[in-house]
């Protein structure tokens, strides 16, 4: 409440008194009170979904009657898993349409991306979550898998050797509870920032790495039955900054829940 006040320039009793008006109207509460706090209800998730649908709808009507093409600048937060694949497919259709917009792409582990989204240095971000607990609106959930070498031997080493792409990396601190849990000794392989230099250590057999089961070069193996202990899903979220809502992120937005629709239809 505190936050949303700020951002519309109310006071805290106002935003409140919008939340009961549109309780009354809907016929439900909107929130349900927990010890971290405010959750949305399934009534107040249906009511986001539409209340986007509306404002874009208005952005479309205002760019068609007033000729108006959207223009400025876009910065869209991305992990490195992900741009070569899942979101080339919404980059390209979004450039097509909106040739005039500006669009800046910053690379970074999830978590980095989520700082970045708080703070206003991003107009949205893609960014990984463990399923079931993600802060954003879900896309898809993807598998986050073992992967080696076709072929490779690297999985059978004890301690086991890892690649990680990088200390930030969201599926570190999945990776290494499920290790722990399992008993399995392990050790650092190679901690590169890249995630192309990962791929090069895992391809060269040094190493196995962990990753979304759609994100996978087809050189390279998911590892099953390989005595390699579950690794829990993740939810791939869209995460939109409260402080610059613009028309040009609204129709990213769009392009990207298309995208992963489709991904969806096809799995």
């Amino acid at each position: 409440m505190t936050i949303a006040a700020n951002v519309l320039h109310l006071t805290q009793g106002a935003v409140s008194q919008h939340i009961r008006r549109l309780e009354d109207q809907l016929g439900g509460a909107l929130f349900e009170r927990t010890r971290g706090g405010l959750l949305p209800t399934s009534l107040a998730e249906r009511l986001l979904g539409k209340a986007r649908c509306l404002l874009a709808l208005n952005d479309d009507i205002s760019d068609d009657l007033q000729g108006h093409a959207i223009m400025g600048t876009l910065r869209l937060g991305l992990p490195p898993d992900l741009i070569g694949t899942s979101i080339a497919p919404a980059l390209k259709a979004f450039t097509d349409a909106h040739p005039q917009v500006e669009l800046s792409l910053v690379c970074a582990a999830s978590p980095e991306l989520k700082t970045a989204i708080a703070k206003g240095e991003l107009d949205l971000a893609i960014i990984e979550e463990p399923a079931g607990h993600e802060t954003g609106e879900c896309l898809t959930v993807d598998r986050l898998v073992w992967v080696g070498a076709r072929a490779g031997q690297a999985y059978r080493r004890r301690p086991l050797p890892i690649s990680m792409v990088a200390r930030t990396c969201a599926f570190r601190p999945v990776v290494l509870e499920a290790l722990r849990k399992s008993g399995l000794t392990w050790r650092s392989a190679f901690e590169a920032g890249s995630i192309e230099a990962t791929a090069t250590t895992v391809r060269s057999d040094l190493a196995v790495t962990a990753w979304l089961s759609s994100t996978i070069p087809a050189d390279l193996a998911i590892l099953t039955d390989a005595g390699l202990p579950d690794l829990s899903s993740f939810a791939i979220t869209l995460h939109l900054s409260a402080q610059s809502m613009s028309s040009a992120a609204t129709e990213m937005a769009r392009a990207l829940r298309a995208t992963f629709s489709q991904f969806r239809q096809a799995a």
